[in-house]
């Protein structure tokens, strides 16, 4: 008997316990910055701003039979998002994260259907090109890598059946001279502001339950959605910005 009190009173002694304190206030003072008149600055500019739209039609597949969807969640997720420079062309690529949650049947009769809420998460991809307008600012033009090649001019004997005086006189074929020049520009990228998500979701592969059920009850396994994907982003590139005064250029 003392043994078990004594396990008992271990077991009280592992309450979880919080403690919090009144932090006292601390004053401050203001402190007026020194702003830069002059000055050039290398600094994210904002070549695009823009709300595009990417349709979605898929289908997802349950791993056990169904007899109703509960909740959706779902989250945007972007894998890729590159302009292509020297062209217009941005591509996108990503995949919606979405947490499925369903009733299904384990018990029924006629009056009514017990079961257990079961859940199941899956990525739907999808992918879309569209045609960029530079509506803010202009993207720094491409710098193309450079290889050159020079030679040396050499001059050699024709050989006994030609004048002394003439010589063969060409570039030097027993050496390789290059100039490489690399130009490492910055890459554009995105930022991502706002996504709206509509969807149709329907259950499709119906099928009677065996056994008694009520009459208007039905079991699936598999969902067909249709997706409307509004996505607002920033299109970036990082740029040398002269700042004059109050203002800037470029």
């Amino acid at each position: 008997m003392y043994e078990i009190d004594a396990v008992a009173e271990e077991k009280q002694k592992q309450v979880l316990n919080v403690t919090a304190d009144d932090q006292v206030l601390c004053e401050n003072t203001p402190v007026t910055p020194t702003p830069v008149t002059s000055a050039i600055a290398k600094i994210p500019v904002v070549l695009a701003e823009l709300t595009l739209q990417i349709n979605v039609d898929a289908k997802i597949d349950l791993p056990e039979p169904a007899i109703e969807i509960k909740r959706v969640g779902k989250r945007l997720k972007v894998v890729q998002c590159r302009l292509l420079q020297n062209t217009n062309k941005l591509f996108l690529r990503g995949f919606v994260r979405k947490n499925i949650e369903y009733s299904t049947r384990k018990l029924s009769n006629q009056e009514g259907i017990c079961g257990n809420i079961g859940h199941c998460t899956v990525d739907v991809p999808w992918s879309c090109v569209t045609a960029l307008n530079f509506n803010v600012a202009d993207p720094t033009p491409v710098l193309f890598s450079t290889n050159n090649q020079f030679e040396y001019l050499v001059e050699q004997d024709l050989g006994p059946k030609f004048p002394a005086k003439d010589k063969l006189m060409s570039g030097d074929l027993t050496e390789l001279n290059q100039v490489t020049t690399e130009f490492f520009n910055e890459l554009p990228y995105c930022e991502l502001i706002s996504a709206t998500i509509t969807e149709f979701n329907e259950a499709i592969h119906r099928s009677d339950p065996y056994g008694e059920n009520p009459f208007e009850e039905f079991e699936f396994t598999s969902i067909q959605e249709k997706m409307v994907i509004d996505l607002t982003l920033k299109v970036l590139q990082k740029q040398q910005v002269a700042i004059v005064g109050s203002g800037f250029c470029r």
